[in-house]
């Protein structure tokens, strides 16, 4: 209750680094700010067709799953998406509907894949995000990651060891959050891993990583709970916002959140490496009750 926010605060401005620790880095809050990333060029200049100029034929990384959740728990498994490799060009083609898929394709590595297979575009945008880096005492980031997809791309609920900056170029991102603090109420089970394989007739079948160990996921879509199923998540407090293109959202480490956007939405996040302080103690305190709690 002390630290409930009942909707996510806009600042009109990038904030000084202490102002930005003081009030969102160490109380763990997020915020959405404006006129952060108006002088970068990619906000003019990120058309699909400058897209489509300057990276054209490289073969990059693309996730393809057979209905827009990569990452997520289906069938009683954790299935991650098929990831082929393929001209730039030919998934501009799909995201443009020149052609047709029955496939959901999403341009989203999370290994900094800005820099490592797009490199043509770093220019365009910022290396790091000056205030946050030095703020956070961390001049470059873990990764800057390149998001790029068609709108039936969903991110399933999760949450990440990063101080998040998330910027959107183009279209909008619409995130549904929920704070560490929501953790008892959010089901987690152990899941197999496993990955979409194409088969030889085009249809999508389910291959279990079998050496992999099970991972902990979370099963439950916050946009339709099943509240007979996983009566605690009635007592979670879900906060919803949409980013606009020429806008940033400081996503703070440990906060749960599920992702939806626009069609051929573009974006750019900064991961910075999360202290691994006393909120993360309490996070891990707050997740090892929850567990033995369960079990009784």
């Amino acid at each position: 209750e002390l630290g409930w926010m009942e909707s996510i605060p806009y600042l009109d401005r990038p904030p000084s680094p202490l102002e930005f620790y003081r009030e969102w880095v160490s109380p763990n809050k997020p915020c959405i700010i404006r006129n952060a990333i108006s002088h970068w060029p990619a906000l003019k200049k990120w058309t699909l067709a400058y897209l489509r100029e300057v990276v054209g034929p490289k073969i990059v990384s693309v996730a393809v799953t057979p209905n827009g959740y990569a990452d997520a728990v289906f069938q009683d498994r954790f299935v991650m998406p098929e990831e082929r490799q393929m001209p730039f060009m030919d998934f501009l083609d799909i995201v443009e509907k020149k052609v047709t898929s029955p496939n959901v394709f999403y341009v989203q590595k999370q290994c900094s894949n800005l820099t490592e297979e797009f490199p043509e575009l770093v220019c365009d945008v910022q290396p790091d995000i000056p205030w946050m880096s030095e703020a956070l005492g961390k001049p470059p980031p873990d990764a800057v990651n390149f998001w790029l997809g068609e709108s039936a791309a969903v991110t399933s609920l999760h949450k990440d060891h990063y101080e998040n900056l998330y910027c959107v170029i183009s279209g909008e991102k619409h995130f549904l959050l929920h704070p560490p603090t929501d953790r008892p109420f959010i089901p987690y089970e152990l899941y197999q891993p496993a990955t979409y394989q194409l088969s030889e007739d085009g249809s999508f079948e389910i291959v279990d990583e079998k050496s992999e160990e099970k991972v902990p996921w979370i099963p439950l879509d916050p946009l339709n709970p099943n509240l007979e199923q996983y009566p605690e998540y009635a007592q979670a407090k879900p906060l919803q916002c949409t980013v606009k293109a020429g806008e940033m959202l400081y996503l703070p480490s440990l906060w749960f959140h599920h992702v939806q956007q626009s069609h051929g939405c573009i974006a750019v996040n900064y991961w910075y490496d999360m202290e691994y302080d006393l909120k993360y103690s309490y996070y891990q305190f707050l997740d090892c009750v929850t567990k033995a709690v369960k079990v009784l």
